[in-house]
């Protein structure tokens, strides 16, 4: 009995030992659960916090931020990309990335890359708006792997619109400046050729004006050689104020101050005055020339002066720019209320990049410079701004090089709005006005010549050559008439001017302008110093005449 309540007790012993063990195990377990609990409970409260803060970073972030799934389908948007492109989420999220990409090869390239694991940082990209525009992008992505497997992208889209607009802004400025400089190079080769050109034309009439005088002089002379030398002279004078008159014509209609006479024309006429001047040098080159006119006459408002001057020149050009025996051609048409005339030869041709700059001041073909007889190049300039004002057009056709030109131009087939009675020259049988002149001008030989052609025509002439002994003539010969040179030394023409009107025997004299300077800004100051009349160098003898006849001289 002793042994076995022994043993009774022991076992209780053991009992109550393991029993308190086990409540340890389980009160350390308990503890150990509720610590892993509360530490699962503050990872997934970080976790939490982990995730709002992407969230937060996402929607907030000030660049525009996209996940697209390995299908190339958008997954997820922040506002900013939304609010760059101008879509809400649900006309963005959810569709394929490449309808929002206005090159599809960019967006190909793209998924491409990245679904090969390759990065990508500061890619250049242009995204389609809503509204139709465009934005210029800096694309930065790459892949979110696990596994192997691709999840989805995560890309950064940056705009840099305004900066590519600014690039552009540049690069057009900076090909502006370069045409611009490319232009002024080209204006300044222009126009030292047409300095040269010039030189060359102005002293081409001296030679045989020089030789011409000497013959004239020369003591064994007979007089078919002196009409000879003379015709010369007057021939080679015109020249050279006709260039000069281009020059000016040119300005005039470049500063838009060249106004036409407007009259009712005829047509047949216009075109008979414009062969008339070239026929001399169509028939030096012995080319033919074939005209073609409408059956009915044409009458129409224009200058017919300026329409013969521009018609004159084409002809002219087409005869110079053709070998001898060419073909010239000349036709003129009207329909639907348009004359058309086209001028047309078989001569060296228009290159077909010279073309567009054939109606450019001081332009000459370059392949015209073996072939060219002078020639300012200014010609056509003129042309084209004398049929702009009359409210037509004029274009060059040419298929090459050696395969001849035409020049075609085309007037509206307007009539005069009121007639005016026809005038007519009252031709007068009686002796003409003589008048006392006086002339003063530093250029002895202008001068004296001018005074010899006025006593010819019975004038009496009195000859100064500056402008205080222009002022003394005044008071000794009290002129009718006054021709004064502006470019006098001392006292110029002005001057002179402002003195005799000052003077009440200077109210009645006629005070004629004699200058080479001939813009409108210069009659203009010429009048404003009492001048009634302005004459630009070299004065044609039949104006001057006219002028001296008129019963009223002022």
């Amino acid at each position: 009995m002793g042994s076995e309540e022994g043993e009774e007790a022991r076992l209780r012993s053991v009992i109550s030992e393991n029993a308190k063990s086990i409540q340890r195990v389980r009160q350390n377990a308990e503890r150990e659960l509720i610590a892993a609990k509360e530490a699962l409970e503050r990872k997934a409260q970080e976790l939490q916090r982990s995730e709002e803060l992407l969230a937060d970073f996402f929607e907030n972030a000030a660049i525009g931020l996209h996940w697209v799934g390995p299908d190339g389908i958008i997954l997820r948007a922040n506002q900013t990309e939304l609010n760059l492109l101008g879509y809400s989420s649900a006309e963005y999220v959810g569709r394929h990335i490449a309808e929002f990409h206005a090159d599809q090869p960019v967006i190909e390239d793209i998924l491409s890359r990245l679904s090969c694991g390759e990065c990508l940082q500061g890619y250049e990209a242009r995204l389609r708006c809503k509204d139709g525009s465009i934005k210029h992008v800096v694309i930065s992505s790459n892949v979110l792997w696990e596994n192997g497997k691709f999840i989805h992208t995560r890309c950064f889209t940056r705009d840099i619109t305004d900066r590519k607009h600014a690039e552009q802004a540049l690069r057009e400025e900076i090909a502006s400046r370069e045409r611009a400089e490319t232009a002024l190079r080209e204006a300044d080769r222009r126009k030292d050729e047409f300095l040269a050109t010039l030189a060359h034309e102005l002293r081409n009439p001296l030679a045989p004006i020089r030789q011409a005088a000497r013959i004239s002089n020369a003591a064994n002379a007979t007089e078919a050689q002196k009409r000879w030398s003379h015709d010369v002279i007057s021939r080679q004078v015109q020249h050279m104020a006709l260039l000069l008159d281009d020059l000016l014509d040119v300005s005039r209609i470049t500063r838009g101050t060249l106004e036409l006479r407007l009259q009712s024309t005829e047509l047949a006429a216009v075109i008979d005055a414009a062969v008339e001047t070239a026929r001399p040098l169509l028939d030096a080159k012995r080319h033919s020339f074939t005209l073609q006119m409408p059956p009915e006459p044409v009458h129409f408002a224009a200058d017919p002066l300026r329409l013969a001057q521009v018609l004159s020149n084409l002809l002219t050009n087409a005869a110079k720019y053709t070998d001898p025996e060419g073909q010239i051609r000349l036709r003129a048409a009207c329909a639907a209320g348009e004359i058309t005339i086209a001028v047309s030869d078989t001569g060296i041709g228009i290159p077909p990049e010279e073309l567009p700059k054939v109606f450019t001041m001081f332009a000459q073909v370059s392949s015209s410079r073996d072939h060219a007889e002078g020639g300012l190049g200014i010609g056509l300039a003129l042309a084209k701004g004398i049929i702009t004002l009359h409210g037509g057009e004029i274009e060059a056709r040419s298929a090459g090089r050696d395969r001849g030109s035409e020049f075609i131009v085309r007037l509206p087939l307007r009539a005069m709005r009121s007639h005016s009675p026809a005038q007519t020259t009252d031709e007068r049988s009686v002796n003409p006005v003589k008048r006392r002149i006086l002339i003063a001008d530093d250029n002895r030989d202008a001068a004296l010549s001018l005074a010899a052609l006025l006593r010819m025509d019975g004038h009496e002439v009195t000859v100064v050559h500056d402008g205080h002994e222009a002022l003394q003539a005044f008071s000794q010969v009290q002129p009718e008439v006054a021709l004064l040179d502006i470019g006098m030394p001392e006292l110029d023409g002005y001057q002179v001017a402002r003195h005799v009107r000052q003077d009440p025997l200077g109210q009645a004299v006629t005070l004629v302008a004699v200058t080479g300077w001939g813009q409108d800004s210069d009659k203009a100051r010429a009048f404003a110093a009492g001048f009634n009349h302005h004459l630009t160098k070299p004065i044609e003898p039949e104006q001057l005449s006219t002028l001296l006849s008129a019963e009223s001289l002022c």
